[in-house]
């Protein structure tokens, strides 16, 4: 058994579904969003079975990027969950043949309350197509499994085409990241989002600094007791002029240079790269990607020194 083979199989199969549903993308999923986009409701996300399943990663995925939704299972709802729809909500129904029982015994109540229904099912002259006020098709080709049994190909489409409803509608809200952190508080995607650099830089008498006279034998002293593996320098009026780390002090071993002698000012980097105290820490981590630096000097306004951090201060913090 070629269980790779198999699988290449299943992938282009389910991909060609995905590029299928390029060519229903129309008017009617424009509608779809605007109604979704003008509710003073929730969208109330429905599907039994695998589409259920798929449903509950669509509505998940439709609060978490600033439009609100959560499922109903619709057998749940024949007794008593309906109570949880009001007149304002939408519903977002999902059946791959469009003639899912539980979901259709639903539709007279939602008639006769007044909801809108938006169906996403892969037969456009299923009852649940054409009872629906707003029809979005997510018709396959083929499913993966090779018995035409198995909903495979044709979750996978109703999954994106979910996705590219929230996407949609995210961009149109002009949904931000301080948005988006704010529903993900909890975890690593919450600390990337909310941490800024005054949350972890080292501020006060813990910033590496040096005077541009100094030498380089005292600018390493700083390095040594400060332990950020650089130091700033400062000019006459206490302004950033330079940095050096210990990469800079690598590169000049070799040139035979007096460290007890030899002013910082002449070997530091003067064009050095910094960053504000406000800005995002996942903000820092992508400039040190970047530029390939392990650490950055904050400065204020003024390019005044207000703090340090390097990789370090980052993977404590969870950032990366």
């Amino acid at each position: 058994m070629n269980f790779c083979e198999t699988a290449s199989r299943v992938l282009d199969i389910e991909s060609q579904a995905i590029i299928g549903l390029k060519s229903y993308i129309n008017q009617d999923f424009n509608h779809a969003c605007q109604l979704m986009f003008d509710t003073k409701g929730r969208v109330i996300v429905t599907g039994m079975g695998k589409s259920g399943h798929i449903g509950n990663k669509i509505a998940a995925t439709l609060a978490s990027t600033g439009t609100p939704a959560f499922f109903v299972h619709p057998g749940e709802a024949s007794h008593g969950d309906l109570g949880m729809i009001t007149q304002q909500d939408i519903v977002f129904a999902l059946s791959n043949s469009g003639e899912t029982e539980e979901i259709l015994k639903l539709l007279p109540v939602l008639k006769r309350l007044g909801i809108a229904i938006i169906a996403v099912t892969g037969n456009s002259e299923s009852t649940l197509a054409k009872l629906a006020d707003i029809h979005l098709c997510a018709r396959v080709a083929q499913e993966a499994c090779p018995l035409g049994l198995a909903p495979t190909a044709s979750t996978t489409a109703a999954l994106a085409l979910g996705d590219a409803v929230a996407v949609a509608l995210l961009e149109a809200r002009g949904f931000s990241a301080d948005d988006f952190a704010l529903s993900h508080p909890g975890g690593s995607l919450g600390r990337r989002l909310l941490l800024r650099i005054s949350d972890i830089m080292h501020e006060h008498e813990q910033i590496p600094l040096v005077d541009e006279n100094a030498t380089i034998s005292a600018a390493l002293l700083e390095i040594s007791r400060k332990g950020l593996g650089m130091t700033g320098i400062l000019d006459s009026q206490g302004r950033l002029a330079g940095i050096f780390t210990d990469g800079d002090l690598r590169r000049i071993l070799d040139q035979r240079i007096d460290i007890h002698q030899t002013l910082i000012s002449s070997v530091m980097t003067r064009k050095c790269v910094t960053i504000r105290a406000e800005m995002l820490a996942a903000e820092a981590l992508k400039i040190m990607e970047q530029k390939k630096i392990n650490a950055l000097m904050v400065v204020s306004p003024e390019h005044i020194p207000v703090g340090a951090l390097n990789m370090h201060d980052l993977l404590r913090a969870g950032v990366l």
